[in-house]
């Protein structure tokens, strides 16, 4: 039986009440771990206990420093202590984590444990041992304080309308109006808005490239692209699968996204569509309104995953009992949205921007799902058993997605409205891949060419932005605008080649999907038991878990489309 009663975990090496201030009251416990002997397997196996109890103190102190940063941008002391890690902290520990990689993999003793068990977390670590350079110490301080600068300058951004301000994410509301003269006039000062950043995200943009390769061509690699895909232990993936997945999308997918906007303008009885029509609908079809405040989407949240599967309920309800979420949208506040697994607790942190709109209910499920990928690995042994590929986390998110579908009754009053959703959602399956091919390989780019200037950059974003463009849509006098439609992607700036990995889960979850029209409570099994695998199984060894095939190939893609172009066409 599943439990969403989660226990913080319990400290036997560190100190109940133990609280990180500095380094000096942090330094003594990986010295004594640095220090101490193992002399058996059970003592490399209480030591690697240990180790991981320390790894979740840190961790979670980290998360929270970032939660209470992105929370309110406006408060500089919360950006100071979030800072001060970075910069104090995480640069100290680092020597200390290299040290304590090479002591684990030089024990006479590691032969002794499973291996089978071990598998992924020692093929992590002699990763990281591969890639440790004290030189990029200080970069990577840099780096972490850097990227949290996106949040702080879009986080200010804010728009007036009808005399009212709104934030970014409040103005989107009013791009799902029936008064097209408003769509077009809100959509426009949102990119004006934008524009008067343009130079100050370009700036910061090319601060990151710089240092990231500078990183990369320490640690003996020949740009950050390459140095990356090893960071982020993409083993069972290469640059041309990534290539593969460019041109499938444009081969199988685009086509499918220029009739989605055809019968969009057609819907819409227009001549010409226009970026600001797309989430607009006829005259006299309101635009879905599924809640209203932050605890109205909780509570519809709870009941939707409570008709999925209780336990996926139980785990909403503990973490709002813990005040785990900040989910409105207010002036100040970082974009976006994220579920930050707290390692020490277990129970994580949903944070977002609710306005009201429909893809409020996609994030929050979303998000939600990563949630209950937190519970179900949570009681893994080692901190380091959580630590998942993206691939697989993102499978937890968009198959949440999916399987939710059938139960947003809670959001919608009738049944034409659950059905408009249903349709939204589906178009956004297919829709975002284009944008997902053109921020990766973008990205692609950027860092195989890091001297370029602000033009060459700019010049290849449209380019290939072209390439994945669709006829129905006409852009004609928004060249401004579009040659700065990247810097609105957080992960550019935040986690760079973060981004690919939304399109191969979504694959996963349109698989999983496939299940679920087949054999509800089979596919809901094989979702928790993949989860409940965390990471200490390759990639491929996970999807398996969940009956999937991890299969980046253009076929394998083609077959997924026609199932969601039948699913829509059914609608």
């Amino acid at each position: 039986m599943l439990s969403a009663n989660i226990q913080k975990l319990p400290r036997h090496f560190v100190p109940k009440e133990f609280a990180i201030t500095t380094w000096e009251n942090l330094e003594p416990y990986f010295k004594n771990l640095l220090e101490r002997e193992i002399n058996s397997k059970e003592d490399l196996e209480k030591w690697l206990l240990d180790m991981s109890e320390m790894e979740a103190v840190v961790s979670e102190d980290a998360c929270w420093r970032q939660i209470k940063m992105t929370c309110d941008t406006t408060d500089k002391s919360l950006e100071e202590a979030f800072t001060y890690f970075c910069m104090e902290i995480q640069p100290k520990l680092q020597p200390y984590a290299d040290a304590l990689n090479k002591k684990l993999i030089a024990s006479e003793f590691l032969k002794e444990l499973d291996q089978e068990k071990f598998y992924t977390y020692l093929r992590s670590v002699r990763k990281s041992i591969d890639l440790f350079r004290e030189e990029n110490i200080p970069l990577q301080a840099e780096l972490s304080v850097m990227q949290q600068q996106f949040g702080v300058i879009s986080g200010a951004m804010t728009i007036e309308v009808n005399g009212q301000e709104y934030t970014m994410q409040q103005a989107g509301k009013f791009l799902h109006s029936h008064d097209r003269n408003l769509r077009e006039s809100v959509y426009r000062k949102i990119n004006e808005r934008r524009i008067v950043d343009k130079d100050a995200l370009h700036n910061l943009y090319s601060e990151l490239i710089a240092k990231r390769h500078q990183t990369a061509i320490n640690a003996g690699f020949e740009n950050y692209r390459d140095y990356k895909f090893v960071e982020l232990g993409r083993f069972d993936y290469t640059k041309e699968d990534c290539y593969n997945f460019h041109d499938a999308v444009k081969q199988h997918i685009v086509p499918l996204v220029e009739k989605i906007y055809q019968n969009k303008k057609q819907k819409l009885g227009l001549d010409t569509l226009k970026p600001w029509d797309i989430e607009a609908e006829p005259t006299g079809t309101e635009a879905l309104k599924p809640f209203t405040t932050g605890k109205d989407l909780f509570e519809k949240s709870v009941a939707c995953f409570q008709e999925l599967n209780p336990f996926f309920a139980d785990c909403l309800r503990k973490m709002n009992e813990l005040n785990h979420f900040d989910l409105e949208s207010r002036k100040g506040k970082a974009p976006g949205g994220y579920n930050c697994p707290l390692t020490e607790s277990g129970a994580p942190f949903i944070f977002m921007n609710a306005a009201g709109q429909m893809d409020d209910v996609t994030t929050m499920v979303h998000e939600g799902g990563h949630a209950i990928h937190s519970f179900l690995s949570h009681n893994l042994e080692l901190s380091a058993f959580k630590e998942y590929p993206m691939e697989i986390a993102e499978v937890a998110s968009m198959a949440m997605e999916l399987f939710s579908m059938n139960h947003w009754q809670p959001f919608f009053d009738n049944e034409e409205d659950l059905k408009r959703a249903k349709e939204h959602q589906l178009e956004r399956v297919i829709t975002i891949f284009p944008w997902i091919a053109i921020i990766d390989k973008f990205q692609h780019w950027v860092y195989e060419n890091p001297a370029h200037t602000i033009e060459e950059r700019t010049a290849m974003w449209l380019q290939i932005a072209d390439e994945f463009s669709t006829g129905a849509m006409d852009i004609t006098g928004l060249e401004e605008y579009r040659k700065t439609g990247w810097q609105r992607q957080l992960h550019l700036f935040e986690v760079p080649f973060y981004y690919i990995e939304y399109g191969i889960a979504q694959l996963g979850a349109i698989g999983l999907w496939m299940q679920y029209k087949q054999n509800p409570e089979k596919a809901i099994s094989n979702y928790i038991k993949a989860l409940s695998l965390g990471g200490t199984k390759p990639l491929p060894e996970l999807y398996a878990a969940a009956g999937l095939k991890f299969d980046l190939s253009p076929n394998h893609i083609k077959t997924l489309m026609e199932f969601v172009k039948d699913e829509m066409e059914k609608l």
